[in-house]
């Protein structure tokens, strides 16, 4: 019992000790630029390991760098309420909840019509923020269990204490993925219009924000109706978003 007590004190010790690494992470991005976040460094580890290239393009600029209409376009299209939670909407996440639960329910029931059919893929909806997206990206890997979901939330409500809203908009459109190997708003402005981010018209921008839940699979349809459509419907959004 001893030994099982203390294993478990040494768990919670490397607990305790892992969060206080991300307290002081967080607190040092308030003027230090990450250089890397971990989903970086994983995709450009596939990309190597499948075809032994290090295509990886990324130019940190400051926020005052990033054309307004694409600020405003990735927040109407990834979270409308950015600038009014603390990290975390309930409201979205009950209804990405309420969605996930009826897809997969509508999945069991056809495969109990059909038992010799192969059982099909339920698409899970997520519902995080920008601030929810910035904390996996920057720590956390992509498997979906409820530990790292409870990391993540701790990792959100830490960025938000000792982040401004500017600064996690700022760091997230310097570190999200746009393409194969493409991060951040210069490198993809520059990879899809061959211009500077604070050249972006608002369609431009507007395009760019449709792409952030698939980059790279619509890399290989940039001239897609669904793109299109959606990017206008983004563009009239634009204008009731308020910037941090």
């Amino acid at each position: 019992m001893r030994a099982f007590g203390r294993w478990c004190l040494l768990v919670l010790l490397a607990g305790v000790v892992l969060q206080l690494f991300f307290v002081a992470r967080i607190a040092s991005m308030a003027v230090i630029a990450p250089e890397s976040t971990t989903f970086e460094r994983s995709q450009i580890w596939q990309i190597v390991s499948k075809k032994g290239l290090l295509p990886w393009r990324q130019e940190w600029v400051d926020g005052k760098s990033i054309a307004p209409g694409l600020q405003r376009a990735v927040i109407a299209s990834e979270d409308s309420v950015f600038t009014q939670h603390g990290g975390v909407w309930w409201e979205s996440l009950e209804k990405a909840w309420e969605k996930n639960a009826k897809a997969k329910a509508l999945a069991e029931q056809r495969a109990q019509r059909r038992p010799d059919a192969k059982t099909p893929q339920v698409k899970i909806v997520g519902g995080s923020t920008i601030t929810q997206q910035l904390a996996k990206n920057l720590f956390l890997s992509g498997e979906r269990t409820l530990f790292r979901k409870g990391q993540e939330m701790l990792i959100t409500l830490t960025l938000e204490t000792f982040l401004t809203k500017q600064r996690i908009l700022e760091i997230y459109l310097n570190s999200v993925e746009w393409g194969e190997g493409v991060f951040g708003a210069e490198a993809a402005a520059q990879h899809y219009f061959r211009k500077s981010a604070a050249r972006l018209s608002d369609w431009e921008a507007a395009r760019l924000a449709v792409m952030l839940p698939r980059p790279r699979y619509f890399e290989q349809r940039a001239q897609s109706a669904y793109l299109a459509s959606r990017a206008e419907t983004i563009m009239a959004r634009m204008g009731e978003v308020v910037l941090p």
